[in-house]
Formats: C-alpha cells, structure tokens, sequence
C-alpha cells in the first residue's frame, strides 16, 4: 500500500466496520489487471486493456484491498511492525496495478468512456481511502507502534515508514469523534469529484478553444513545419482547407512568438485566458470557488487556520509564512525587472512607429525583436538545430550516460497505447537492467497540456520490482516525413522531465511508499531542475544540438549567443511564474467562511494587493485553468518550483566547483539523493550531498534579482 496509492483520489463506498461487504463483481483471469503483468519489468499490457476492463479491476481491487485492511486490523496478535505496516504495504496490489494505469492514461489519452468511469470513481476511490484511514482498529493499531517507536529496534527506513503512515491517519482524521469524521468523509468525496470535474473541463476547452485561422497568409511568420501541422490539426477536424492553432495549457500560446499578424495574437491570447470563465458546460469559476471553500472547509476541522497551513506543515517549507517571506522576497525585483524589459519592447514598437502600447499579447513577439537587435540572434535560428531525435538520444540520454553511466535500448517489441510512444530498457553502468522508460512526447486532443512525469511500476525491495516510468511532453507533431524541430524552451523541458525520470528510475528503497518521486512536493521539482543544467553544458550542447539536414554543429557564434541570452527575459519568466504561485496562496491561505464571490475579481485584487499587477505580463496560469491546483497535487504547492530552485541553483554551483559532467559527481548525487527516494527527510538529503543548508544567492544571481 504505498503512499503514492493513497494520494490517488480515492475509495469505495465500502465500511471497514465488521459488517459483511455488499458483494462485487470479481475479475476473471482474462481481465489484464487480474495478476501482475508478465512483460519486462511488469510493464502494463497495453495492448490487452480495453476501456471495459477497469470498472471491475477497480471494484475488485478495492474490495480486496478492504479485505486485507480488515484482517489487519482484526488481527488478534499484539500490534508488530510486520503484522501491520509491512501488513499495510503489502496490501492493494490489484488495485494499485489498475489505478497507475486508468490515472496515467485518463492523462494522456483519455476517451468518453474513461471520463465517465473517472468522474463515477471519483467519491468511490474518495470513500475507499477514507475507509482505511478512518478506521479505528487499524488506527489504534499503528498508533500503539508509534507510542513504543522507540523500543521497537526498526532500522532507520522501517522507523521512518511507521512515523510516515501514523502521520498520514492523524491528518486524515483518524482522531476525530465520529460525526466530525463523517463530515470530512462528504468533504473528501465532494472534493474528488469537483477536481475530476475540473480537469475534464480544462481539457474539453483547451479542444473546444482552439483557433480557426482561414488563410495562410495569416499565419506569416510562422515557419512552413509549424504551418503544415496547422494544417493537419484543420483537416483531423474536419476543416480541409483552413489552419487551426491549438491551445496549450499555459496562459501563452506558442505561436505568438512568430505570428506576424497582431490581431491573430490578440485572439489567441483572449481565446487563451477566457478559458473556463466563458460560461457553458466548461465553465470552472462556481468549480473554483467550491473547491476552494471545501479545501477551507476541511483545514478547519483537522484544526489548521486554512488549506495552505495544513498542506505546508508535511513540506520543506512547513509553514505559510516561510512561502509567503520567499515570494515577497522576490516579487518587487523580478516586476521591476519586467517593467525594463517592457520599456525596451515599448521603445521597439515605437522605432517600428507601432502606434500602440506594449499588451501581453505581443510580448513573446517584440521581445524576439530585442532580443535579435541587442545579440543579433533569434530564436528560430536554433530551432533547425534542436532535432527532437537528437535532442533525446545525443542529449539527454547522453547526459545521463556521462553522469550515471546508464545506456538505452529502443523496445519496438513492447506494447504501447498511442504509436507516437517510444520504449527504452535502461541499463546500469554495470549493464544490469535497471527500468523502462517510456517517450510520450507529442501533443494529441485526448492528452492534458503540459508535462509531467509518472510511474507504471515504483521501485520496491519489498517486491522486487523495478521501475517503469514515463515522461509527457506536449510537442505539435508535424506531418509524417518532416522533422520535430524543438524550441528551446522545449528542450529545457525535456532535460527537466528526464530528471524526474531518472529520481523514479533511481530509487532504491526497501518500502514503495518511499519510492522514486515520493517526496515533499517543494522537494520533488529539485532534481528535475538541477538536469536541466546539462541541456546547456558545452559538452553536452555540442553533442546534440547539430543541423538537422546538414549534420553540422551549431556555429560557435551561435552558441555563444545561447549562453548568453540564457538570463534574458528573466524579469517576464520569473513574474509569469510568481503572479500563478501567488494566485494559489491567496486562494489558500483563505480561513473557513471568509470566501469571495467572484473568481477573476479576487484573482485581481491578490495580484494587485501583492504588487505585481503589471498588465503586459500575465500569470502563467489564471485560476479557472490552473490543473496543478485545482485538479493537481500542488494545491497550495505552486511555490515549490521557486522553492525548489533555491536548492537547484546551489547545487549547479557545486557541479562547476567540482568538475561539471563526471561519473564522480553523478554517482555521489546518486547516491546521497536521487536513490533514496523517500526513505530519509528531504532537507537532510540536500545536506547528505552538499555538506550544508541551501544559499539563495545562486538562485538571486540566476534570475538577475538582487536581494534587498
């Protein structure tokens, strides 16, 4: 029973009382999920599930699941840490296989079908997860171990396990009087199914909101591959003739970097932040609101002044104040660090004799612009140079072969769920196996925006499984023949979501509940942002980023400019970024009773009251499409990108003081932090490896902030 299988949103609608089960259907030995999966590395059979399969895995899964809590809880023997937690962890395996598989796929290529079956689990799933925490026998169970945690002799990770799950029942309530735990059972499922509701919502618009373009001369400036898959994305819609630009998730678009044509990125703009706020079925605001107040809601009866109080006691930065000291820190520097970045846009739109004042849609555009007349360069020229093939293989791949020794094999003989998805076997530097790795990295209507890494299977001693993990990338896929030509920014995020991949890949831990990316979520983006170093290293750049016709390396010249360019724009990414991060406190750090009525005013007045209420620079996310909150785990989380990258920034610095991409330092970084999951306390991982506590500085310097 890992941790990872509680934070699904989850549970049936069965009691842990001692009464008998209302009777489920059983799976038969045909249904896929019904015993672990016999491909390599368990790797789900995809070619074998069908949408019919998981109503009944997931009833069974649940059912059995209930079954061994129940036994457990029952069992007549005094309380051991073998009858119970490794009891506990061993327990919902089926239900575990199921649901890894239905909430990654619902992700990434999900149907009617699915989407009815999510929003019909959503209390249950809630429900069942209740029905274990909430149990008093089983609490009462671990709650003795915890009182005797000292006498027991358990090696560090057992001790931290039992601390880890007696932690979790009492924020689950596990202490509440009865009635109080039943209100927060209704909270829970009403919480479920609100943010199962929302993120269907976001992806429905996303479709529903893409832009019809009649002509191509409307599309100048685009280059002829991103116009063909414009293109293409007309005619799978059945408009042979016309262009569709699809919306990612972000408030910017990418196209309206190029787009030549004002009005063409004034409606991609207004098509992009009106999402969910629009009226009609996919209209989040009553959504927001409701989770929001809920969220409050629950906070108070566990006893906490708000959601953000509860949520940051159990993350590295413990508690709202901590947040909100960090985001002040570095709000007043970065606005006004985009306010000279619009001035010099405004001075550009005015040589042109624009006749009109910067607006945040034409930011992405101008600032190409400044950037060529002030480095001479744009960054188009790269793109013929950042061939998503080599980006991967003599990028990535080759990064993590410098640092880890780890080398990839392509398994075309593996099943996949979409053809676009690619198949490696990791190996270790010893040559052993070590994981699959799985390349979704193409953008398609059924896949959410954004990116994201997940897990199939966690690595586990207890079950001697190894990884299999994946990672999500939201690429427009040009027509069959041409090439994936990458941005820079989508390179950086490959590099990114790679080092989420390689923490999961890398675990080695006894418990699953500690496994892989199973860490404070101000924690988790640390090591994925410290890979992106590696997408810019001079040995590394010059290994992948070559002319995807011609072979040549990219001219020096260039390259240098790359390098140089790497803090320009700053104030804009580091505004965009904080404007979304504080929209999510304030909604967060409001108290039980005191909520607002309008969604956008109040989104308003938190970016106002905070001072970063500069127009040309809009949040990277506004609330009625912001997942990562709504819909995510990184509800009063979005900080941690920005907490994260304190620790990233110093540790960047500790790989140029002692020699950059070596096996020395790769392995120790292995060693000290990415294989240990879980299992040790996050900060004393960072000091395991770096001999101290994090400085800000690097990351001040970074971004071009000064401290005040």
């Amino acid at each position: 029973m890992s941790r990872n299988l509680f934070l699904i949103m989850a549970t049936s609608l069965l009691s842990m009382s001692s009464q008998a089960a209302p009777a489920l259907p059983t799976i038969t030995p045909d249904n896929p999920f019904y015993a672990a999966s016999t491909l390599p590395y368990q790797l789900p059979p995809f070619d074998r599930i069908k949408d019919a399969d998981y109503a009944p895995a997931f009833a069974d899964g649940m059912r059995q699941q209930l079954t061994e809590m129940r036994a457990i809880a029952d069992n007549s023997a005094k309380p051991t840490f073998d009858n119970t937690l490794v009891a506990m962890e061993r327990s919902g395996r089926l239900l575990n296989r199921v649901s890894e598989v239905f909430f990654n796929l619902s992700g990434t290529n999900t149907n009617p079908v699915m989407q009815a079956l999510e929003r019909d689990l959503a209390p249950k799933l809630s429900a069942h997860r209740d029905a274990i925490q909430l149990d008093g026998k089983l609490y009462a169970r671990i709650d003795k171990l915890y009182e005797q945690r000292t006498t027991l002799a358990l090696d560090p990770q057992s001790l931290r396990l039992l601390e880890r799950v007696h932690t979790d029942f009492v924020r689950a309530g596990a202490p509440l009087p009865l009635a109080s735990q039943q209100k927060l059972r209704d909270m829970n499922s009403q919480l479920a199914s609100l943010a199962t509701t929302f993120s269907q919502n976001v992806l429905n618009e996303i479709n529903a909101s893409a832009i019809t373009v009649d002509t191509r001369a409307e599309l100048d400036g685009l280059s002829d591959n991103a116009i063909a898959a414009a293109a293409l994305a007309a005619k799978v819609r059945g408009l042979d003739g016309k262009y569709v630009l699809a919306l990612v998730n972000t408030t910017g678009q990418p196209p309206a970097s190029s787009l030549t044509n004002r009005a063409l990125r004034q409606r991609l703009y207004d098509a992009s932040t009106i999402r969910g706020s629009r009226g009609g079925e996919f209209d989040n605001r009553a959504i927001v609101l409701q989770l929001a107040s809920l969220r409050a809601d629950r906070a108070a009866l566990l006893g906490y002044p708000s959601h953000a109080a509860y949520v940051l006691q159990e993350e590295t930065a413990k508690n709202p104040a901590a947040v909100n000291q960090l985001l002040a820190r570095l709000a007043p520097p970065a606005v006004a660090n985009a306010r000279v970045e619009g001035d010099a846009i405004q001075k550009i739109i005015d040589a042109e004799k624009g006749g009109f004042k910067l607006a945040a849609a034409d930011w992405t555009f101008y600032t190409e612009k400044v950037r060529k007349a002030r480095f001479d360069f744009d960054e188009t020229q790269l793109r013929p140079y950042f061939e998503l093939e080599s980006v991967l293989q003599n990028g990535v791949f080759f990064a993590a072969n410098k640092l880890y020794g780890l080398t990839f094999k392509e398994r075309k003989d593996l099943p996949v769920y979409d053809p676009s998805v690619r198949v490696f076997e990791v190996f270790d530097a010893d040559g052993k196996p070590l994981a699959l790795f799985l390349a979704d990295m193409y953008a398609r209507s059924s896949k959410r925006g954004g990116a994201w890494m997940n897990s199939y299977v966690e690595q586990s001693d207890l079950f001697g499984t190894r990884p299999v993990v994946a990672n999500h990338l939201n690429i427009p896929q040009p027509p069959d023949g041409e090439p994936t030509l990458l941005t820079f920014d989508e390179v950086t995020t490959a590099f990114h979501e790679f080092g989420h991949a390689l923490h999961g890949m890398m675990s080695n831990v006894r418990y699953p509940t500690f496994s892989g990316t199973s860490v404070p979520r101000d924690f988790v983006e640390f090591p994925s942002q410290v890979n992106e170093m590696w997408s810019v290293w001079p040995e590394v750049l010059a290994n992948y980023a070559k002319h995807y016709q011609t072979g040549a390396p990219m001219p020096k010249a260039l390259l240098d400019k790359v390098l140089a360019t790497r803090t320009f724009n700053e104030g804009f990414r580091t505004t965009e970024y904080l404007k979304a991060a504080l929209i999510d406190q304030q909604w967060h750090q409001l108290g039980a009773g005191n909520m607002p009525t309008d969604v956008l005013a109040f989104e308003a007045e938190a970016l106002k009251k905070a001072g970063v209420d500069y127009a040309p620079v809009p949040p990277r996310y506004r609330s009625t499409y912001f997942s990562h909150v709504f819909a995510g785990g990184y509800s009063a989380g979005y900080y941690a990108y920005i907490w994260s990258e304190v620790l990233d920034a110093d540790t960047v610095e500790w790989f140029k003081e002692h020699g950059g991409l070596t096996r020395k330092n790769g392995d120790w970084f292995r060693q000290t932090l990415l294989s240990r999951g879980g299992s040790v306390d996050a900060m004393q991982l960072f000091r395991d490896f770096r001999g101290r506590d994090a400085k800000i500085e690097p990351l001040l310097v970074r971004r071009g902030l000064t401290a005040p």
